[in-house]
C-alpha cells in the first residue's frame, strides 16, 4: 500500500533548494564493480549496492576496498543533502548537477529514502560545497522575494 504521509519528504523545488544544508562524510569513498551474479567479499563495507545487467556496483570506503585488496575507481567524498527530499521531487538533483557542471565538477548522485548524496571526486569537494551553498542562498533570496 502506498503511503501519502509527510514522511515521504519535500517535493517543492524552491523549498528544497532554499533550505539545503550540506554535510560531508569524513571518509573517502570508491566505486567497485563485480561480475554479474557475484556478491562482494564478506566484511566489505557497503555504503550502496546496485545490480545492473553488466555487474554489481558497490560504493565502499577506500579503507575497506584496500583492506580487501580490491581494484576501485573514482575516489570521492560523499556530500549529504540534509533536507528530506521526496523520491518524487522534480529537478532537485538536476539543479545541483547543473550548478556543479558550471564549476566543471562531475557528480555521481545517489538518492536514499530520506536524503540525496553527492559523490564528488576527491579534490573537488570544497568547491562543490561552496557552489551548492551559493545556490541555496540564491534560492532562499528568490523565495523571500516572492513571499
Amino acid at each position: 500500500m502506498e503511503s501519502t504521509s509527510s514522511v515521504n519528504g519535500e517535493r517543492s523545488l524552491p523549498k528544497l533548494l532554499s533550505t539545503l544544508e550540506l554535510s560531508m562524510h569524513p571518509s573517502t569513498f570508491v566505486f567497485l564493480t563485480f561480475p554479474p551474479s557475484t556478491d562482494p567479499p564478506s566484511g566489505l563495507f557497503q555504503q550502496m549496492m546496485f545490480r545492473e545487467a553488466e555487474g554489481l556496483t558497490v560504493i565502499s570506503t577506500l579503507e575497506s576496498a584496500e583492506e580487501h585488496g580490491l581494484s576501485y575507481t573514482f575516489p570521492s567524498r560523499m556530500i549529504t543533502c540534509e533536507v528530506h527530499s521526496s523520491l518524487e521531487a522534480v529537478g532537485f538533483i538536476a539543479e545541483m548537477g547543473r550548478v556543479l557542471a558550471e564549476h566543471d565538477l562531475g557528480v555521481n548522485p545517489v538518492s536514499g529514502f530520506y536524503h540525496d548524496h553527492l559523490f564528488i571526486r576527491v579534490g573537488g569537494e570544497q568547491d562543490a560545497v561552496a557552489a551548492l551553498k551559493a545556490m541555496a542562498l540564491r534560492a532562499k533570496s528568490q523565495l523571500e522575494k516572492h513571499a
